[in-house]
C-alpha cells in the first residue's frame, strides 16, 4: 500500500488523534467512576494508588494511543479529487 500523505502531513493528524483520544479516555474513566460511585453511594477513591489508579491511567493512555492510530490511518486515506471523480 502506498502512502498518500507525507510525514509532515501525518504529524498533525496523529497529534489531533492523540488529544481527542486522550480526552475521550478521560471522559470514559470519569463516567465509569460516577457510575461505580452511584452504586454503593460512595465516590470511587483512588487516592491511595494501587490497581484502580493503574487501570484508570491505562484506560486513558490506551484511548489516546487508539486516537493517534486512527488519526494516522485517516491521514493515509486518499482525499477527494479536484475533478470530483474517483
Amino acid at each position: 500500500m502506498t502512502r498518500h500523505t507525507t510525514t509532515p502531513g501525518r504529524v498533525p493528524a496523529a497529534a489531533t488523534g492523540l488529544l481527542v483520544g486522550g480526552a475521550a479516555g478521560f471522559l470514559l474513566t470519569e463516567a465509569v467512576a460516577v457510575l461505580v460511585g452511584l452504586a454503593p453511594g460512595e465516590p470511587l477513591d483512588v487516592g491511595g494508588g494501587g490497581p484502580p489508579r493503574a487501570v484508570l491511567v491505562a484506560a486513558v493512555l490506551l484511548c489516546a494511543l487508539a486516537g493517534a492510530v486512527t488519526g494516522l490511518r485517516r491521514a493515509e486515506r486518499p482525499g477527494p479529487h479536484p475533478e470530483g471523480g474517483r
